[in-house]
């Protein structure tokens, strides 16, 4: 489109000159002039062609290194995104499986928390039973060495004697109901208020029968001694069992 117009141009000079040319003399003819201004047309036509080849070729060149770069950009970024749809995939059902870990840690949680709380709900139980339990064998054996030892007296020193501690062994829940019903039949010949003379023959039946019943009494009181020996044991393997179960579930949820 330039050089049209430059020729156009060139033309219109060409005519004028020629029609200056014939009314004004010159050294240069009208043609010469016209083959010198379309030869600088040419001139200036092939130079601005050969500047626009120039520029088309580099940027052409142009063109083509970013079309390469650009292909290459849009194939490792094809090849990038199918990795990390992989990775994605992966990371999902990786979170999905720790998910249902979780669900399922939480639910374990939840089962030794129970656990653990009924357990100690368990070990107050049994630690109530057993104080209450200990505290009767206890009053037990303490009531036992004290109708013992007044019994063992009265053998020698029987009028004065005084048989309340005998007679409370009755109140007691863990004396066995034939030992009650042996202290009634023997606190039932003490009733005589004249009481027995200690020459009598009575007096000689008084004395056996006080041994045959401090001879039971001491046997219920080691009875009860070992059996509340038994007892702590019980109580000392029960409460470590608890104190175990209770480390090996708080380090479970921990």
């Amino acid at each position: 489109m330039a050089m049209k117009c430059s020729m156009l141009a060139v033309l219109s000079l060409a005519l004028a000159a020629l029609s200056r040319a014939s009314s004004v003399q010159s050294e240069v003819t009208p043609v010469q002039k016209v083959i010198e201004l379309m030869e600088n047309m040419l001139a200036k036509g092939k130079q601005e062609k050969h500047d626009e080849q120039v520029q088309f070729a580099a940027y052409k060149q142009f063109c083509d290194d970013t079309t390469v770069d650009k292909r290459r950009a849009i194939k490792e970024a094809e090849e990038k995104i199918e990795v990390l749809k992989a990775d994605i995939e992966a990371h999902s059902a990786h979170a999905a499986r720790l998910t249902k870990e979780i669900a399922g840690h939480d639910e374990d949680i939840a089962a030794w928390k129970g656990d653990s709380e009924a357990a100690a709900k368990v070990r107050a139980i049994d630690k109530t039973e057993y104080d209450a339990t200990h505290k009767d064998y206890s009053e037990s054996v303490d009531a036992l060495e004290r109708a013992i030892a007044v019994l063992k007296k009265q053998a020698y020193d029987r009028p004065q004697a005084s048989f309340a501690q005998v007679s409370a062994l009755k109140s007691y829940t863990l004396i066995p109901n034939e030992a009650k019903q042996a202290l009634d039949v023997f606190l039932a010949q003490l009733s005589d208020p004249e009481g027995l003379e200690v020459s009598s023959p009575e007096a000689h039946g008084y004395e056996f029968q006080s041994h045959s019943v401090i001879d039971m009494l001491q046997k219920l009181h080691d009875k009860f001694m070992d059996e509340r020996t038994a007892l702590e044991k019980e109580e000392m393997n029960s409460k470590h069992a608890h104190d175990m179960l209770v480390q090996d579930l708080t380090a479970q949820i921990a």
